[in-house]
């Protein structure tokens, strides 16, 4: 089954029908680690766990097929995400300021790259990267451009910090279990995303072909509200985001899974920067 973050679609850690790309934890009753056949040290196919083999022999050396996915893995693959996504806003905010049209462009190309890559069977590294380069043309252009407004002097520095803090915050609320990702927290997260992403279609559509502020979702009072719901639901999303994590790690998931999990990080992050800006923007009146 897939899992889905706020902005694409994209293959969780699970190969079974757990509900969105959720299993439940690898405990008695729980789902069939769907890694089992595949890593010999998966959940139930560590060859010493039972005690009846020759403990002389050499332990199986793994493979880069069968090495499980480890959490520094996926510390590494996210650094390197981000790092990207950083490097790119850099050139975007120093030269494309000017050039929205170029920048709206490598947006466009981006979620094309993110879309093929929600679709593959298997993470590809070049389109994660390639997206994140990309995306952060796009964010680091768009966000110099709004620096320069008369009102926004200082907005995406804001917006950087509250990503930082809505990130902190919701890591210490799920490794302290405040929050708990379960069934109902899953379905209930991804039906208001999808009222959420609905709504702001609808809206965006008004604006096209009625003028003005549409269904006015994205000024005044309203648009307030309407960017609060967006970065919390951002904040959910990153607690299904460490579920996964957990999850793949727990049933032995292979390293190459550990590029997903930086592919869905990314996105909630951006998600949750783009909600930010936009809600500082609408609180300055700009």
């Amino acid at each position: 089954m897939r899992s889905s973050n706020p902005v694409f679609s994209r293959r969780g850690f699970s190969r079974d029908t757990g509900y969105a790309g959720f299993n439940a934890p690898p405990q008695a009753g729980g789902a069939a680690n769907p890694y089992a056949g595949a890593n010999p040290y998966a959940q139930g196919g560590n060859p010493y766990a039972q005690g009846q083999q020759d403990v002389t022999q050499a332990p199986p050396q793994y493979t880069p097929q069968t090495r499980p996915m480890t959490m520094d893995d996926v510390v590494a693959r996210t650094g390197m995400t981000l790092g990207t996504v950083v490097a790119g806003a850099t050139v975007g905010w120093l030269f494309l300021t000017q050039s929205l049209g170029f920048a709206i462009g490598a947006g466009l190309v981006a979620m094309v790259l993110a879309l093929v890559q929600s679709f593959k069977r298997k993470p590809s590294p070049a389109l994660i990267l390639g997206y994140a380069a990309l995306e952060g043309l796009f964010l680091g252009a768009l966000s110099g451009f709004l620096n320069g407004l008369p009102n926004m002097n200082g907005a995406p520095m804001q917006a950087v910090l509250g990503t930082m803090a809505v990130f902190v915050a919701m890591l210490v609320a799920y490794k302290t279990r405040i929050v708990r990702v379960t069934a109902r927290f899953t379905r209930f997260v991804m039906i208001a995303a999808m009222g959420f992403v609905l709504l702001s279609l609808v809206n965006v559509l008004f604006m096209v072909f009625a003028g003005g502020e549409g269904l006015g979702f994205r000024s005044g009072p309203l648009g307030i509200v309407f960017g609060i719901v967006g970065v919390v639901l951002g904040a959910l999303f990153l607690a299904l985001d460490f579920k996964q994590v957990e999850d793949g790690i727990a049933y032995g998931a292979p390293r190459e899974e550990s590029w997903l999990a930086a592919f869905g990080l990314t996105l909630t992050l951006v998600w949750i920067y783009m909600e930010m800006l936009r809600l500082i923007s609408i609180l300055r009146g700009d």
